[in-house]
């Protein structure tokens, strides 16, 4: 009898804590799945792609694509996702920084298992040839991982605006 408490206060337990995980994030907003490993009996596995326009600067708007996986655990947000991560962003606008930035700050953040994984989203500039970096990576609590992806966007002008300078935006 004390085991089947036991069993049931680690359920109730995993069920709180899953309720943020099974969350969605603010910001992304998914433009479609497409089904890797078909499952009879449970969810299939899949890759989610999703559209998030750069929060701290206008004109900009990045692509993801993460893997989703399938089956019962997956569903219920027991199973740690893959690591595996693409990005792509592109000037979709003219450029207006809304505020200083420093390199590598973070635009956009998910959970990627019940405890442990986050997905990142990061942005940095290179002034020398004017561009944004933003590089898409997981990471774990107490393993990092190397899969990660990187996309850059050269400023360019739009219209008669000539574009901005990066580089006026960092912190120093």
């Amino acid at each position: 009898m004390a085991g089947l408490k036991r069993l049931a206060t680690a359920a109730a337990l995993a069920l709180v804590a899953a309720a943020p995980a099974l969350a969605q994030d603010d910001g992304p907003e998914l433009i479609f799945k497409k089904t890797t490993v078909w499952r009879m009996l449970s969810p299939n596995a899949k890759l989610a792609t999703y559209g998030i326009d750069d929060p701290g600067v206008d004109g900009i708007a990045c692509h993801f694509t993460v893997p989703e996986i399938g089956g019962w655990a997956g569903w219920a947000g027991f199973a740690e996702e893959r690591s595996e991560t693409s990005i792509a962003c592109r000037q979709i606008g003219p450029i207006v920084f809304k505020a200083k930035f420093q390199q590598g700050d973070e635009i956009y953040r998910q959970r990627r298992s019940l405890f442990f994984k986050k997905f990142h989203i990061v942005r940095g500039c290179d002034p020398k040839r004017n561009v944004l970096v933003y590089l898409s990576y997981t990471d774990k609590l107490i393993q990092g991982s190397p899969q990660n992806s990187t996309s850059t966007v050269p400023l360019m002008p739009w219209g008669n605006l000539p574009p901005p300078k990066c580089a006026d935006f960092l912190e120093q």
